[in-house]
């Protein structure tokens, strides 16, 4: 019976990897194909092989294409997989140190926190110091956003599914609130700015953003895999963990410091991006199971998979037009975070 548990668990992980390998291959090839300006896929494997210093006889000719694919394309579709992966991973470590899959950056208000912080950055003209400086109050706002729901919504060791969400419900309005009033002080400028993080978009993406994006992902994804056991004795309980080693007060503040991290990276130059942190490593940990190490690594993959996937449709559904990539992801996680609450009722006879 543990031999064919063994052997079936290894199939559903070969068969996810093969599945995400195949929709980011697709995902990346037609994001760098669609377009205003038309691109063969041809042109697009030339110019990357080009890049590698292998002359061939695909690469684009045309210097517009040449480009279009560098200077816009490219950098979009890099954007989309490294802000997909700190939104997927930072979910999946808040699901693990509040032991509730309902935990999520933008449901628990950290992605608005980190929005006023950088809201904020522009307001006041620190942003004229260089996108490092957005990203500074970025993650200070996130930071303080995910320490306030940590300390108001846990009661007696434990966080219970109603306190995560009023604590989520206040710490939106409160973001909300302030984002209205910098909103109604700002110059016109600002004011583009503001509303820009608050629907969330990857248009005008830059190498050298991607780059601070890629950087920071890679820190928090690390942390992240480091910390997996741990994460896996915290899921036997608390006292239990103790007992096998684990400061879990030290690790529930350091898991805090990595969410706020890689929210504010990715809301610092995307915007708001909600639900990518519930509804990837919740989809990972039914196929694959929950053991840490492995949910970690396949939501950086998948989170990067559904953000491709949500900009390519976003500048697809609209002829000529680029719609909020925040505005699609809600349409997909809205009603899978409605099935979640009521699974868990359903579950535990309530609420709460």
């Amino acid at each position: 019976m543990a031999a064919a548990r063994s052997v079936n668990h290894t199939l559903r992980g070969l068969t996810l990897t093969l599945t995400l390998a195949a929709l980011l291959l697709g995902g990346v090839v037609a994001s760098a194909v669609l377009g205003q300006l038309p691109v063969s896929p041809a042109e697009v494997g030339g110019s990357l092989l080009r890049a590698l210093g292998i002359q061939n006889e695909w690469a684009p000719s045309d210097s517009i294409v040449e480009s279009t694919l560098w200077v816009v394309r490219f950098p979009r579709i890099a954007m989309a997989l490294v802000v997909g992966a700190a939104l997927a991973v930072a979910g999946a470590v808040m699901q693990a140190i509040f032991g509730n899959p309902l935990a999520e950056p933008g449901v628990v208000g950290v992605s608005s926190g980190a929005a006023l912080g950088a809201a904020i950055a522009i307001v006041v003209g620190i942003s004229a110091l260089g996108d490092g400086a957005i990203a500074l109050f970025a993650f200070v706002g996130g930071l303080l956003a995910t320490l306030l729901v940590y300390f108001v919504s846990r009661a007696n060791g434990r966080t219970e599914v109603v306190t995560l969400l009023l604590t989520g419900i206040a710490v939106n309005a409160f973001a909300g609130a302030g984002l209205a009033f910098l909103l109604f002080i700002a110059d016109s400028g600002s004011r583009e700015q503001i509303v820009f993080w608050q629907l969330g978009s990857l248009n005008g993406s830059r190498w050298s953003e991607v780059l601070i994006v890629a950087l920071v992902t890679a820190v928090g994804l690390t942390a992240a895999i480091v910390l997996a056991r741990p994460f896996d004795l915290l899921a036997l309980g608390e006292r239990n963990a103790r007992h096998l080693g684990v400061n879990v007060e030290r690790l529930r503040i350091v898991s805090i410091v990595i969410v706020a991290l890689l929210t504010g990276v990715a809301v610092a130059f995307v915007g708001i991006i909600a639900f990518v942190g519930l509804v990837v490593p919740h989809a990972m940990r039914m196929v694959i199971g929950p053991a840490h190490r492995a949910l970690i690594v396949a939501s950086a993959i998948g989170g990067g998979v559904l953000l491709v996937l949500s900009d390519l449709l976003a500048r697809s559904v609209v002829a000529g037009g680029d719609l909020p990539i925040g505005l699609l992801t809600s349409l997909v996680g809205g009603p899978f975070f409605f099935y979640l609450l009521f699974r868990q009722r359903r579950q535990s006879g309530g609420w709460a």
